[in-house]
């Protein structure tokens, strides 16, 4: 069955002129998808046969909300949705002053192997589709009855590791006669995918870049995270400074703090030398306790803040939110895997 839900307008309206439709009907179908309709029966300005053509060729993907949990804290909603094949991915919607957030899934599990996080304890399923991705910022807008207007690619799995998918969503997500979310208002976060770092740099996407650093030294870093053993630290940092004579834009350094591993102030010291030459925004964030791993919130994060400031850093830390919920990503998709009848594959 054909995923029309992952095509543009232009290959929708090409497969609807091989059915012998008039081009406008391309642009008919690609609203209605955009609009978050469950079935063909729903797209009332095409005709009947026209619906029987689509039904009996089309699928039209649609997630069902297996889990969903709201912070009584700030009103951070987290979705776990069940997918067609019976995977799960988390997607999160997060209310700020300059509007609401949805923080979307790129895969099913993650191969990358961050030893603090909980997205990848089961590893990679799969990658998800443009359309996967995409009904994430639909559906949850739809449920929650928000409008949303930025998105972060942070949930579970690696984007840079599903680039041509990913490539696909930004543009579909960005389309006039669809949700039209600026690139300006989208984020991509990769753990350091150093090869996808340069593909990102050559579209010149106006995107922000966000960088899981999480250690500035090499010893510190393959400890915890192993594509650090791929593309070392120093190959990171020069893929930043690339990425940032070529395109202009600030990238923002994600770093966990995590208790006497990566808060000493030797290496708030080395991340300013690193970044030297280049804007960066260092966004800290209080690490969340995850049952599987060793390591606990640092204690020094105001320390750490000021020793990156006095090199002229702008440092901040991240807000917490739905601290009562399961604020981990991945969290809820393992707990599910974990009982009878959860999320796994039909």
């Amino acid at each position: 069955m054909i995923d029309l839900k992952s095509m543009t307008q232009e290959e929708i309206t090409r497969f609807l002129r091989d059915l012998g439709e008039p081009a406008f009907r391309g642009e008919q179908v690609f609203t209605w998808l955009h609009k978050g309709v469950r079935s063909f029966d729903e797209m009332s300005n095409l005709s009947k046969a026209l619906r029987e053509k689509l039904k009996a060729q089309c699928t039209i993907t649609v997630p069902t909300a297996a889990r969903k949990q709201i912070s009584r804290l700030d009103g951070t909603i987290k979705y776990l949705w069940r997918l067609s094949d019976g995977n799960c991915i988390e997607t999160v919607l997060m209310q700020y002053r300059h509007g609401n957030t949805v923080c979307i899934s790129s895969q099913v599990g993650c191969r990358m192997g961050c030893a603090f996080c909980a997205s990848t304890v089961a590893g990679k399923v799969r990658d998800l589709t443009a359309g996967e991705m995409l009904d994430q910022v639909l559906f949850t807008q739809l449920d929650a009855g928000r409008e949303i207007s930025n998105i972060v690619l942070m949930g579970i799995g690696e984007p840079l590791d599903n680039r041509e998918n990913v490539l696909r969503f930004l543009e579909l997500v960005n389309h006039p006669d669809g949700l039209h979310i600026g690139m300006r208002h989208i984020s991509l976060s990769t753990c350091g995918v150093v090869p996808g770092i340069d593909w990102l740099a050559d579209l010149g996407l106006q995107i922000t870049l966000s960088v899981s650093l999480h250690a500035p030294d090499s010893e510190t870093r393959s400890k915890i995270m192993p594509v650090n053993r791929a593309y070392d630290v120093e190959e990171l940092f020069a893929a930043c400074h690339r990425y940032f004579k070529k395109t202009g834009r600030r990238i923002s350094f994600e770093y966990a703090m995590i208790d006497g591993v990566n808060d000493h102030d030797w290496q708030a010291d080395l991340i300013a030398k690193k970044l030297k030459g280049m804007p960066g925004h260092v966004n800290m964030i209080p690490l969340n306790d995850v049952v599987e791993s060793p390591f606990k919130p640092s204690r020094r994060i105001g320390a750490f803040q000021k020793r990156l400031e006095s090199h002229g850093i702008t440092a901040t830390v991240r807000r917490s939110l739905g601290g009562d919920i399961d604020a981990s990503c991945g969290q809820l998709r393992r707990k599910a895997m974990e009982e009878k009848g959860g999320c796994a594959p039909t």
